[in-house]
């Protein structure tokens, strides 16, 4: 299992959200899911795009130690292995699409850098 290498040193609950999904590839993987329900590895890597295996497995194993992802393995052979969004997870997609749609308010303004919306988001 992950272990974390330092020691948590969080303050308020802004900071365990970003934590739980912030960074590039967290909040990636939650709306995909949120559109998909139910992917095996492969799949879930192929709609992510330009992300390593390396990157992708440890964001599953974050995720899934945050308890924002369900991963369920069936006993079959060849081996089966699906990701789903718990609970947890699918109670932050509503604030990822918020935070999308602010972002494609006022990130849009920038005309030199503008933004292609991800087809993952109910925003557009």
């Amino acid at each position: 299992m992950y272990q974390r290498k330092l020691e948590r040193d969080i303050r308020c609950p802004l900071e365990y959200g970003l934590e739980v999904f912030g960074g590039k590839w967290n909040s990636r993987i939650i709306c995909v899911l949120a559109a998909k329900k139910v992917l095996r590895y492969s799949a879930l890597r192929q709609e992510m795009g330009n992300i390593t295996d390396a990157v992708l497995a440890s964001a599953l194993k974050e995720l899934i130690a945050n308890e924002m992802i369900v991963r369920k393995s069936y006993d079959e052979i060849p081996p089966r292995v699906e990701y789903c969004l718990s609970e947890k997870g699918q109670s932050v997609v509503p604030i990822l699409q918020s935070i999308c749609q602010w972002a494609g308010i006022f990130y849009k303004e920038d005309v030199e850098h503008r933004m292609v919306h991800c087809q993952k988001c109910d925003y557009r």
